[in-house]
């Protein structure tokens, strides 16, 4: 990939909540000691999530049609989509797109909307 993603943003109202929500759902810790530009967070508001330490990329794709509203999304590789989905749910999320197969079988995808609204996909092997 050329270009791969390095950087993702989950905005919302309440950004204390926000990052209970993805600590408690994906294990993820955000540091929030650094300084960042007054025009994407509040001041202490905007936490760090450390890049994987494998290093892999992301994959993208791009698609869609005459039907679907235009978004910008990304997914979370989990083990299993629909155990991350009710996790969601657990936490106050609500799903978008229940667990689907892709046409091969490989790969199954899910979609929630967290607490703020932000629409977030999970994808696994199950």
């Amino acid at each position: 990939m050329a270009n791969p993603v390095v950087h993702f943003e989950i905005i919302g109202r309440n950004p204390a909540e926000l990052r209970r929500f993805y600590k408690a759902l994906f294990g993820w810790d955000a540091d929030t000691d650094s300084a960042v530009a007054p025009q994407i967070s509040d001041t202490g508001d905007y936490g760090f999530i450390s890049p994987p330490v494998n290093g892999h990329p992301v994959a993208g794709g791009i698609g869609g049609g005459a039907a679907f509203q235009p978004r910008a999304l990304f997914y979370v590789g989990v083990d299993d989509v629909e155990d991350a989905l009710e996790l969601a749910k657990s936490l106050g999320a609500t799903t978008a797109l229940a667990p689907s197969h892709n046409p091969n079988g490989k790969l199954v995808v899910g979609q929630f909307f967290d607490p703020e609204g932000n629409l977030i996909g999970a994808a696994g092997p199950r």
